[in-house]
C-alpha cells in the first residue's frame, strides 16, 4: 500500500493498541501484509491468562498437539488442579495424575520441572521482572527447563507478554503461511529467519498473520495459542 494510499485505510490508527497501529505500519510497508489486514482485519488476541504460570502450562500442553485434542487435555488438566494452575497444584497433583488427564510422560515431566524450577527460583515468572528481561533472556532461561524449547517460549512471549518483535520461524503454520501469502515455496526455518528481517520491530504482528494466511488460503485451522 503506497504512502500515498495511506488515507484510504478501513481502519483509523488513532487509539488502536501496539499490534493494531503496527499492522497498519507493516501495510503500508508490505502490498502482501495490507490484503491480509484487508482479509483478515486488525490483529485479535485473546486476553492474556490470569497467571505467567499458568501460560506456560497451557503452552506446554499444547507443543505438538492438535488444538481441539490440546484443548480437551488442558480442560482435564484444569478441571484436575480444581483450576488452581500454581507450582504447587501441579506438583500435588504428580506425574501419574497428569499422566491420567491424557499428558504423555514427557510433558508431566516438563510440568512437573518447571513447577519446581519456579518454586526454588531457578525460573522466575514476576511480571516485574520479566519486563525488564530482553526476549533472548526469557528465552535462555525458560528453555534451562526439561522440555520447554524456542516454540514454547515464543509463544509465551507473544501471547502472554505481547512482546512485538517475536519471530517464530519454527512454527509450521507461520512457515506455511509465509508461503501460501507471498506465494512461494513454504521456507525452511533457515529461510524464514532471515525473510522476517525487513519486519522489525513488527515481526510477532507478522507472524499473526501468517497464521491468518494458513486459515484464509488453505482452510488449516490453527490452534488457539496462534490466536
Amino acid at each position: 500500500m503506497p504512502g500515498g494510499q495511506a488515507a484510504q485505510r478501513p481502519y483509523g490508527s488513532k487509539g488502536l493498541d501496539r499490534h493494531r497501529a503496527a499492522a497498519l505500519e507493516l501495510a503500508d510497508r508490505s502490498p502482501v501484509l495490507a490484503g491480509l489486514v484487508r482479509a483478515a482485519g486488525l490483529p485479535k488476541l485473546t486476553p492474556p491468562l490470569a497467571t505467567h504460570f499458568s501460560a506456560l502450562v497451557r503452552s506446554v500442553v499444547f507443543q505438538q498437539l492438535a488444538g481441539k485434542a490440546a484443548a480437551a487435555i488442558h480442560a482435564r488438566l484444569l478441571q484436575a488442579l480444581g483450576a488452581d494452575v500454581s507450582p504447587e497444584a501441579v506438583l500435588a497433583l504428580g506425574l501419574d495424575g497428569m499422566r491420567a488427564v491424557g499428558l504423555s510422560a514427557s510433558k508431566a515431566a516438563t510440568l512437573a520441572d518447571l513447577s519446581r524450577k519456579v518454586l526454588d527460583g531457578t525460573v522466575a515468572l514476576s511480571p516485574r521482572l520479566l519486563a525488564r528481561q530482553a526476549d533472548d533472556e526469557v528465552v535462555e532461561r525458560l528453555t534451562s527447563v526439561r522440555g520447554i524449547g524456542p516454540w514454547t517460549v515464543h509463544m509465551f512471549l507473544i501471547f502472554q507478554l505481547r512482546r512485538l518483535d517475536v519471530w517464530p520461524a519454527g512454527d509450521l503454520g507461520v512457515r506455511r503461511g509465509y508461503g501460501l501469502a507471498w506465494k512461494v515455496p513454504m521456507p525452511s526455518e533457515k529461510q524464514l529467519l532471515a525473510l522476517g528481517d525487513p519486519f522489525v520491530p513488527y515481526r510477532s504482528v507478522v507472524a499473526w498473520y501468517c497464521w491468518r494466511a494458513a486459515e484464509l488460503y488453505a482452510g488449516t485451522a490453527n490452534d488457539t495459542l496462534a490466536r
